[in-house]
């Protein structure tokens, strides 16, 4: 057992391990730090079964989305991985699926998408229409075939969280990528404990129905990533 060690408020199946990685925004250096302590992790850990999930917001902002999506299609060991999408994915696809749409381009700029732009050698002045065919085909797959949520025993897993109140099944994919509140605030039971991201704040939340992972790496904060196994979980920062 790691000596950061917590308890849980949840637990796994036994011999499932899980790392969770909080918002990245283009911050690789950050997340090959943290990639590095998966791997010294996993490679004492004794859960024959591993799983990384990625908790979305890979691009915008900061100086390399392109670098990010490359490392975690990658993935720092040999373990079953779960990316899901987050807001920023889903602004970028908005503009890369409808070029012409000058509201979702507007509002994928003004919210980082000229850095990820960067990161692949484009900018705001090369016609939107072809920035879709100048991003490697590996990437816009990723991009396409991200997930709204994953379970994993007594954990839920999404970008942004959930609205309380409505049934997991039933959770709509606006609300995974976008919600704050009324989840944030909520001490409701949700049948779940939440792990998600979306909200940055400088230090990670853990409270008996969500786990917030978003530190504000792009902002000068740290990236986090969260492990869990049995009822236990501890956290990585880089």
């Amino acid at each position: 057992m790691p000596p950061d060690s917590l308890p849980a408020p949840a637990s796994l199946p036994p011999g499932l391990r899980v790392y969770a990685v909080g918002d990245t925004h283009g911050c690789a250096d950050q997340l090959d730090a943290i990639h590095a302590r998966i791997a010294e992790d996993a490679a004492a850990a004794p859960e024959p079964e591993r799983l990384i999930v990625y908790l979305g917001d890979y691009v915008d902002r900061g100086p390399d989305s392109r670098g990010v999506i490359e490392r975690v299609l990658a993935r720092p060991i040999d373990a079953a991985a779960v990316y899901l999408r987050g807001n920023h994915e889903a602004m970028m696809l908005d503009v890369l699926d409808r070029p012409t749409d000058e509201a979702a381009l507007a509002l994928w700029l003004r919210n980082g998408g000229v850095a990820t732009l960067s990161s692949y050698g484009l900018s705001g002045e090369d016609p939107p229409e072809t920035w879709a065919g100048r991003l490697p085909q590996a990437h816009l797959a990723f991009l396409h075939g991200l997930a709204h949520s994953h379970r994993a025993g007594g954990y839920l897993f999404a970008h942004a969280g959930i609205r309380p109140g409505v049934a997991l099944d039933a959770q709509d994919a606006d609300d995974l990528i976008w919600i704050r509140e009324p989840f944030l605030c909520s001490d409701a039971d949700h049948g779940v404990v939440v792990v998600h991201g979306h909200t940055p704040r400088s230090a990670p939340v853990i409270r008996s129905n969500r786990i917030g992972l978003d530190t504000g790496a792009v902002y000068g904060g740290k990236l986090t990533a969260a492990v869990f196994w049995a009822d236990h979980m501890a956290l990585f920062q880089a």
